[in-house]
This record gives C-alpha cells, sequence and structure tokens, in this order.
C-alpha cells in the first residue's frame, strides 16, 4: 500500500510517498498504519498516542475521504490513495 505524508511526516520517514506491505488479503486502514510504523518506527512516536492508537491531531484520509480513528477498520484495496496529515495552522 502507498502512503502519501505530508509537511513533517515525511520528513520522519524520509520521502512523502512511501510503500508499505500489509501481510493479509483483506487490509484494513490499522493494517496499513500497522505496517507504516512498522517500516518507519520514528512515525509511531508522531501518529500515535501513548495506548498506541491513532494520535487525536493526525488526520488519515483513503481516497480524499477523512477516516476518523473510530473507523480504522474500513477496508482498502490495492490502488486506494492513502494520505497522513499532521495538524496545520495558519497565520
Amino acid at each position: 500500500m502507498e502512503w502519501q505524508l505530508f509537511a513533517d511526516l515525511s520528513e520522519v520517514a524520509g520521502d512523502d510517498t512511501v510503500t508499505v506491505a500489509v501481510p493479509t488479503d483483506d487490509p484494513t486502514v490499522q493494517d496499513a498504519l500497522d505496517a507504516l510504523v512498522a517500516d518507519y518506527p520514528a512515525l509511531g512516536d508522531r501518529v500515535l498516542a501513548a495506548d498506541g492508537s491513532l494520535a487525536a491531531h493526525v488526520n488519515v484520509l483513503v481516497n480524499g475521504v477523512t477516516v476518523d480513528a473510530d473507523d480504522l477498520d474500513t477496508a482498502i484495496a490495492a490502488g486506494d490513495e492513502l494520505a497522513m496529515f499532521p495538524p496545520v495552522s495558519g497565520g
């Protein structure tokens, strides 16, 4: 699965697009997130809460649609666009 990472998340991963292997035939957003953090452990410090859940300030999108932390069991398929944004503020 391919992730698009934005802002400092891309800096932590070393690239704005990363590909991870999801070891299941019926992957979910949570499976892809687990694979991302396994391949890029430094991202875990940035995107996961102390209990291992998705941090409230991180935005995950699938095909341009926001996926809430309660919906990480949403099914995904090859070719879906996964994206992750840290909090963004402007002035």
